[in-house]
């Protein structure tokens, strides 16, 4: 982990919509979103942004799965490297006969990881993907300590505060929500963000996909829990806010100097918590 002291750095969250199965048009969208994203050393697309979410076949999901690194994440390593930028940004992922619905995260260098969605709702390619397996892996990109969930993984807290306890920064919550998200949309990324002192940002997508409508609402949280930018639910944009690590790495919380203080990871009571591990 790198030590303090920390700089601040610009954060794009790109609210977007996407076409099924049309990576070649998904590919070409991302890239431009990039170059507008003026400023930001990280931006983060929608989860599924490269190939579409709502497939409705193991099959189907194959034929437009790739791997990482692949053809796609190529491209859009060739723009990270031309900006200076690193991205996170979703896909059907492939490994052999497998499908996982997966993130990227790519940096001027190329791929630098892979995250797989822990936890599948029964929407879309979620009902034929394979389930990850590494949900405390935080990166170290040298500007920010990052780890990354996906959509459904956001409703379980213990996958937030898993990334607090092996030192993110930042949190990133690429989504595709549909219709009935609303209320997490609204309050449940202010709360991650609050509960365990880090930036916390949802990037969700726009548009209709066989039936479904996403209701973007995309969002950054700083680690007090204060909104820094939202999106609307219908519109393509782009937010951006600036993250200053070393906030977020002081988890005690002093409201009255030597009087009155807390800390929500210190203070925890893991021999108590047995019961959470238990099915």
């Amino acid at each position: 982990m790198s030590p303090e002291p920390t700089e601040r750095f610009e954060l794009a969250v790109v609210q977007m919509d996407v076409r099924l199965g049309d990576l070649s048009h998904n590919v070409a969208r991302i890239e431009g979103f990039i170059r507008e994203s003026v400023g930001a050393r990280l931006c983060v697309f929608p989860e599924c942004a490269i190939t579409g979410y709502t497939f409705e076949s193991l099959d189907e999901a194959r034929r437009y799965a790739e791997t990482i690194p692949g053809p796609s994440t190529a491209k859009v390593a060739q723009v990270c490297g031309e900006r200076g930028v690193h991205v996170v940004v979703g896909l059907v992922e492939r490994d052999e006969d497998r499908v996982y619905n997966s993130l990227a995260l790519i940096g001027p260098g190329g791929v630098i990881g892979v995250y797989r969605k822990t936890h599948l709702p029964h929407l879309g390619v979620d009902h034929f993907a394979s389930r990850g397996d590494h949900a405390d892996r935080v990166y170290d990109l040298g500007f920010v300590r990052l780890g990354m969930n996906i959509c459904y993984d956001g409703a379980f807290p213990e996958t937030a505060r898993l990334l607090a306890l092996r030192g993110a920064d930042l949190i990133v919550l690429p989504t595709n929500w549909p219709n009935g998200a609303e209320e997490f949309a609204r309050y449940g990324i202010n709360t991650r963000a609050l509960e365990n002192v880090v930036y916390y940002a949802s990037c969700d997508r726009v548009g209709d996909e066989r039936g479904f409508r996403f209701i973007g609402l995309s969002r950054i949280s700083d680690p007090h829990g204060r909104t820094l930018a939202e999106a609307d639910g219908f519109s393509e944009t782009i937010l951006q806010a600036t993250i200053d690590p070393s906030i977020a790495r002081r988890k005690r919380i002093d409201r009255v100097p030597g009087r009155h203080w807390i800390d929500r990871l210190a203070d925890r009571r893991p021999d108590l918590y047995g019961p959470l591990t238990e099915r």
